[in-house]
């Protein structure tokens, strides 16, 4: 499952906000310096001399481009580059009457580049550069020299190898999209120590396990799924309770039991781990995600009774807790399974259809089921007055 309202996200949260560009402060003469590039400025007339600047950038980085089905690079010709297809252009924080490349926009072009490298890291006032849906290869640059830099989409390309260190300490980042690309190996803690809002490395091939410091970072919308991810769900990640608002971790090798904290993500609406080895009895806990629309706990080692409490919450719109070992659903359940909300196929419930069989049911409890550390706080309903 992907998250669509984030797929990409609109260049009207630019940190300097695009704007219709205005004269006042610029310098607009031939600009004839020469260019470290090898590119040639002479008798180009600028807006700025901070455009005039990165025109060699952009021109040698076309240069190293192989692929370009759509032309979109056909109009990056001569000094007007505020309007060059996929540049956008504002007045920088540092000098509001100057004009200068705020932003970059490549999603869906398709271009082919062996590297981003010598590019993007040279672009002084850059805020944001989004490239979904290309053919980018190499390494991530170094874009920590950029001081008004927050939001970086990368995914569904070819860049491959480790985890990028290089996004690690950018100060002001809180847009990571790494998604879709053939990233292997480990998942650096120190990502989850940066003021994310948005991380998105799911569609690689990570193989760690989660860090304990998972719930450092106040990241509202975390996807890591479809890699191959191992290892529990942090406790910490009851840290989130203020941010966290979507989390998918479907589709990768988690194990060990819901931590009990998970019912302290009071602004969660959407948490998947489907296809996982998760085990152990539901936390009672899970009833106080009050703003809970979609949880899917699918495919998993789950077992015991659904909590009615759980089944209770008023904005569920979908709870899938199908290929699991639930023995027991209470009449609050049953009505969502009438009503089509909650999915409990290939359980162990007797008197409900689509069940497993009993041989296959009786040989889990006898011989893989896995008792939780803590088995205290599984009862325990953190948000009601009594406790």
């Amino acid at each position: 499952m992907e998250i669509l309202t984030y797929n990409t996200i609109s260049f009207l949260f630019l940190y300097f906000f695009v704007s219709v560009l205005c004269q006042n402060g610029t310098d607009i003469s031939p600009i004839s310096s020469p260019s470290p590039f090898g590119v040639s400025t002479k008798q180009l007339i600028f807006k700025d001399r901070r455009l005039a600047v990165v025109y060699p950038i952009i021109q040698a980085f076309k240069a190293t481009i192989t692929e370009d089905p759509l032309n979109r690079t056909g109009n990056w010709v001569g000094g007007d580059i505020c309007n060059y297809t996929g540049f956008y252009c504002d007045n920088p924080p540092d000098n509001l009457s100057a004009i200068a490349l705020a932003g970059i926009d490549f999603n869906g072009f398709l271009l082919g580049a062996p590297t981003l490298e010598g590019f993007i890291d040279k672009l002084p006032d850059l805020a944001i550069f989004h490239a979904n849906s290309n053919k980018f290869a190499g390494s991530i640059p170094d874009i920590s020299q950029l001081k008004y830099f927050y939001e970086l989409d990368l995914s569904n390309n070819v860049h491959a190898g480790t985890f990028p260190m290089t996004v690690i300490g950018v100060k002001d980042l809180s847009f990571l999209d790494i998604r879709f690309n053939l990233f292997s190996g480990s998942v650096p803690p120190e990502i989850f120590n940066q003021a994310l809002e948005v991380l998105f490395i799911n569609n690689n091939d990570f193989t760690a396990k989660l860090p304990e410091n998972f719930g450092s970072t106040p990241v509202r919308y975390l996807t890591l799924a479809n890699n191959k991810l191992t290892g529990s769900i942090p406790r910490s990640i009851g840290n989130l309770n203020m941010t966290l608002i979507e989390v998918l971790l479907l589709n990768n090798k988690l194990t060990g039991c819901l931590p009990y904290e998970v019912g302290f993500l009071k602004e969660l609406k959407l948490f998947d781990v489907e296809d996982n080895l998760l085990t152990g009895p539901l936390p009672c806990s899970l009833s106080c995600l009050d703003k809970i629309e979609l949880l899917n706990l699918a495919n998993n080692l789950f077992y015991w009774e659904v909590p009615e409490e759980l089944c209770a919450l008023v904005n569920l719109e979908n709870l899938t807790l199908s290929g699991n070992y639930f023995t027991k659903v209470g009449p609050v359940c049953r009505k969502l399974i009438k009503n089509g909300i909650l999915d409990m196929r290939q359980n162990c419930v007797p008197d409900l259809p689509h069940q497993r069989s009993l041989l296959e049911c009786t040989e889990f409890y006898l011989k893989y089921i896995r008792f939780c550390p803590y088995p205290e706080t599984y009862k325990i309903i953190p948000c009601k007055d009594d406790y």
